[in-house]
């Protein structure tokens, strides 16, 4: 398994060409091996290839705005050939498809260019917060996804944080959609002075990450990509702290 950063975590830092370029020659000096692409400027696909392979890092995946999914899907996957990158990732439920009676457009609209993304020796990946484990009709919205698309259609970037947060077993999970979650994003949750669950460094917060790190090979894991979307301080510190403890686990 590869470790990577999710840029999310730096998206303050990464809207312009120069800074990107100095948030990647910090990233890789840490020591992490490849990046997710999220929330960055307006920065060209070849030119934001040409900054990571500058700093020895694979982009393994994106979150890519739905909407061009959708609607420009021959375009989106011009792109990812370019950047080199095999996952095109949906970071979010757009809120239209956000209740009962509307879930099952989602499928009905995604399905399609699912199949060309499919087609393009591509796999378009689904990323989990804690609202796809509300019950709609009768089953949880995760569970409607697994269902409405075919493993070869649609994977999942699984978010350790965000399962928690939806009440659900990490290791469960991973075990549920083994051989769908070829990505999965790594955060802790720790507890705030007022008592609130907040996001924390991999390893410094309460969830048992030696169990879901032990889980992970087995089912399927191939990218490790560690993001903190809030920060109590520096999130470059954050990030550097994840792989620290990470890497002391022996990943």
């Amino acid at each position: 398994m590869t470790l990577g950063a999710q840029l999310y975590t730096l998206r303050e830092y990464t809207q312009t060409e120069k800074d990107l370029d100095c948030s990647l020659g910090q990233v890789a000096k840490m020591g992490y091996e490849t990046v997710q692409i999220s929330a960055i400027g307006p920065i060209a696909p070849q030119r934001v290839r040409e900054l990571c392979d500058k700093h020895g890092l694979s982009i393994v995946l994106t979150h890519t705005d739905p909407n061009r999914i959708l609607n420009d899907t021959e375009a989106v996957i011009r792109e990812h050939d370019l950047m080199g990158c095999p996952y095109i990732g949906i970071g979010m439920m757009p809120q239209k498809y956000r209740s009962p009676h509307w879930l099952w457009h989602f499928a009905d609209d995604f399905k399609e260019p699912a199949k060309k993304i499919a087609a393009a020796g591509k796999l378009l990946m689904y990323h989990n917060h804690n609202l796809e484990f509300q019950v709609f009709n009768g089953k949880l919205v995760m569970e409607t996804l697994m269902e409405d698309f075919a493993p070869e259609e649609l994977g999942f970037t699984l978010d350790t944080y965000w399962v928690q947060m939806g009440g659900g077993d990490v290791c469960q999970w991973m075990e549920k959609l083994k051989g769908r979650i070829p990505c999965i994003h790594l955060k802790d949750m720790a507890v705030s002075e007022s008592c609130q669950p907040i996001m924390a460094p991999v390893m410094a917060g309460n969830m048992n990450f030696k169990k879901i790190l032990e889980a992970a090979g087995p089912c399927g894991v191939k990218h490790l990509l560690v993001e903190q979307d809030v920060c109590q301080g520096s999130p470059f510190d954050c990030l550097e702290t994840s792989l620290k403890n990470l890497r002391s686990a022996g990943v």
